[in-house]
């Protein structure tokens, strides 16, 4: 469901700028974090609240930390919140960042999507910790879900899986022609299934890779 339609960096009124997860989507992501009480968790992207307040009934309204860039939007999941009897940590502010001052986490869940991981939010989970995020179509046109697990020596790995289809970050936004480009590329390529492809995060930046990390293609 849109609840957006203008965020003042695209046509005004035109474009969907933030969206409501649909149920079975935030059902999927929430199995694979595989959460625990006491577990502490960072939200990007927090939209109208409600994943959060999710997230706060599974591992404790004080072990939950959401970050949404847009004021207005922002500021509604926190009164909704806080009505609901949740008054997990809102934060108004880039994701991108991550939020350094609730760190470390054991989960960092997005929801929206990239097509880079900042090393902010790995420098932000300790080993083990596990990152799940939304891609958007820079190399498979299904923009599939990433999940990234933090090694103890500073890089996260992970294997892409389903179609996700999340709005895209601000500072993440891709041309039509570059989505275009996308889909001729992996045509191209055979179509390989997402499950083929992962991407491994270090300090020094990211590479998307197919079977292997030893074979990248971005």
């Amino acid at each position: 469901m849109v609840t957006q339609v203008d965020d003042g960096a695209t046509e005004r009124g035109v474009w969907p700028t933030s969206s409501s997860s649909a149920p079975h989507i935030m059902a999927k992501m929430l199995d694979a974090l595989a959460l625990r009480p006491g577990m502490r968790v960072l939200e990007v992207g927090t939209g109208t609240g409600y994943n959060a307040a999710l997230l706060a009934e599974l591992t404790g309204a004080e072990n939950v930390t959401t970050v949404e860039v847009d004021p207005s939007l922002a500021d509604h999941a926190r009164r909704a919140l806080e009505d609901a009897g949740y008054p997990v940590t809102v934060v108004t502010g880039d994701g991108m960042r991550g939020y350094r001052h609730n760190a470390p986490y054991d989960r960092i869940i997005v929801t929206a999507a990239v097509r880079e991981v900042p090393y902010a939010w790995v420098e932000q989970l300790g080993a083990g910790g596990l990152i799940l995020v939304p891609w958007v179509a820079s190399f498979h046109p299904d923009e599939p879900l990433a999940a990234l697990e933090v090694r103890a020596d500073g890089t996260a790995e992970g294997r892409f899986g389903a179609p996700a289809w999340f709005m895209p970050m601000r500072s993440q936004r891709l041309q039509q022609q570059a989505i275009r480009d996308t889909e001729t590329r992996w045509a191209a390529a055979g179509k390989p299934e997402a499950s083929r492809y992962g991407v491994t995060v270090t300090a020094d930046g990211q590479r998307i890779w197919l079977d292997s990390p030893d074979n990248p293609v971005m």
